[in-house]
């Protein structure tokens, strides 16, 4: 059995932070220093009374709108920024879109490497008959993760959701993964407090991280500079597993669609690997870094303008937050 994608869509709040609105609020800040560092001109943010539950919602009901609901068999909900501890999101998202009831549904805490999971499970599904027709939700509002007086992350991090149903298909739309986990790096992107082993703490002392940005240890943080060795590293390596486990090379592939981290990192990283740019994706300038949600939204992005079109193999590639990170090829 193999499978196919079959349909994207993606949601972005309303409220968009320019690199103007950080300028105005960190006046050592120039909005176009921010965009030349990180190719991000604005980034959508999620409202106080919004959450990654809604916009999993709101995305799916969109997705939906022309397509029979009765035939989804599981649903997957990729969140790091989930409404509870429990229930699990998966569960209400089921309800509430009026999914049938004998179904799987299920939340999975992964960040930048989750869409390229959820694709992993999705097709894993399918072929060994568990399900036929599964929609995979990615949604994070990193944004309430991070201080108000974090410069630094605020720049990189936007809000948003996108849902895509994967279908069994007799093409083979989903080809072989390469995965990787690497959690000794696991301090290096994390929100300290707030679980279980750290409790919230609202007395919690502000840090100064030595660049100009405070953070207290309920909030994002991230060590750029090791990430950014992570990458560098991990991802490389990742890309010629994936190639070599479906027997091909980075010459037969039409597109490659990184996770949209920054521009710094993805276009180093495509002079890295020897990319030209004209089959390589940039799209972050208006959206940020939506962690779990930038592939989808890129590569549907990519379809709408033509960049990617029916038999072209695009190489996806995830990676960040755990350590993590995966890489797949798709036809559509």
């Amino acid at each position: 059995m193999n499978s196919i994608i079959r349909k994207i869509s993606y949601y972005l709040p309303e409220k968009l932070l320019t690199n103007n609105h950080l300028e105005k609020r960190f006046p050592e800040w120039n909005a176009e220093k921010i965009e030349n560092k990180t190719g991000i001109k604005g980034r959508h943010i999620a409202n106080e009374d919004e959450t990654a539950l809604d916009f999993g919602l709101k995305v799916a009901v969109r997705l939906l709108q022309d397509y029979d609901k009765s035939k989804i068999d599981f649903l997957l909900f990729c969140t790091q920024s989930p409404d509870y501890y429990l229930p699990s999101g998966a569960c209400i998202l089921q309800d509430k879109l009026g999914l049938r009831t004998d179904i799987g549904a299920f939340d999975y805490n992964l960040g930048c490497s989750g869409y390229i999971y959820g694709l992993a499970m999705a097709s894993s599904f399918i072929k060994s008959g568990i399900a036929q027709n599964v929609l995979l939700i990615t949604s994070e509002t990193y944004s309430k993760h991070i201080n108000s007086k974090d410069k630094s992350n605020l720049t990189i991090f936007g809000d948003g959701a996108s849902a895509t149903i994967i279908e069994k298909s007799e093409k083979k739309g989903i080809h072989k993964f390469a995965l990787g986990t690497d959690g000794s790096g696991s301090e290096n992107l994390i929100v300290p407090n707030g679980g279980l082993r750290n409790r919230y703490n609202p007395d919690a002392e502000l840090i100064d991280d030595g660049s100009g940005s405070y953070r207290t240890k309920n909030n994002l943080f991230m060590n750029g500079p090791e990430i950014f060795n992570f990458t560098i590293k991990a991802v490389p390596i990742v890309v010629n597993q994936c190639l070599k486990k479906n027997n091909t090379t980075i010459d037969d592939i039409d597109y490659v669609i990184f996770h949209q981290a920054n521009k710094y990192i993805i276009d180093y990283l495509r002079k890295k690997l020897k990319i030209p740019q004209d089959k390589f994706c940039i799209d972050l300038e208006y959206t940020g870094n939506t962690v779990s949600t930038t592939i989808p939204i890129a590569l549907k992005n990519a379809i709408e303008n033509g960049s990617v079109k029916a038999g072209d193999r695009i190489l996806l590639v995830g990676y960040g937050v755990g350590y993590s990170w995966g890489a797949t090829i798709i036809e559509f």
